[in-house]
Order: C-alpha cells, then structure tokens, then sequence
C-alpha cells in the first residue's frame, strides 16, 4: 500500500468514525432535533436507539485490527444506513442541508472501504 493511499484510508475512516460515533451518541440521546428529524421522515422514536447503537458497534468493528468479514459488515451497513438517510430526506422534499451530512458520511464510507489496507480485507482466495 502506497503511502498517498494510507493517509488516505486513515483520513477517510478517522472522519467516517468521528461523523458515526457523534451521530450515533445524538440518536442514543435522542436529542430534540434528531427526534425531530426521525419523526418528520415518518420513522419510529425506537429507530434512533437501533441506530445509535448499530453506528457505535460500526466504528468499533472497522477500528479494531484483525476481523475482515465484521469490517465487511459493519461497511455495508454504514453504506445502507447512509443511502437510506439520503433517500428518505429526498421523498420527505427535504432540502439539502438536510441530505449533505448523511451523503457526506456515504462519501467516506466508501472511500475508506475501497482505500482499506489489504490486512483489512476479507481474502477470499484463502477459505
């Protein structure tokens, strides 16, 4: 891995971790303005719990060393996660100051997966 592409990968996932820890610690809270955000889009009050929850599990699957097929997972997750938070924003008619923090964090996800270090990847030619 070329070092352009480490920094890369540790700039993407340290912002990715960052965005998802305090998203998920403000779901956890259930803050007047998530709830408020949550119950506009036409989801349930427990939702934000269930994010919250998955989001801080996310990071702490992507950060720690070893466990590929759990990065795999938690990537996947963080991906529809995001890509339903844009889309629901989208069908509510919500404008895009409300659609650019979620797109922002699918932006990292995906850079990060894609830049992540070949010991974090899932080796298929081995199982």
């Amino acid at each position: 891995m070329t070092k352009r592409n480490k920094i890369i990968y540790w700039v993407s996932t340290l912002w990715l971790s960052l965005g998802m820890v305090s998203t998920g610690m403000v779901q956890l809270i259930k803050m007047k303005e998530e709830v408020d955000n949550i119950t506009q889009l036409g989801y349930p009050l427990y939702f934000l719990t269930l994010l919250g929850i998955w989001k801080i599990l996310g990071v702490l699957a992507v950060l720690v060393p070893k466990f590929p097929v759990l990065k795999e997972w938690a990537y996947a997750g963080f991906f529809f996660s995001m890509s339903g938070a844009i889309f629901s924003h989208i069908v509510s008619g919500n404008p895009l100051d409300k659609i650019f923090p979620p797109l922002l964090l699918l932006v990292l996800t995906i850079t990060s997966w894609y830049f992540r270090p070949a010991e974090r990847k899932v080796n298929l030619v081995n199982q």
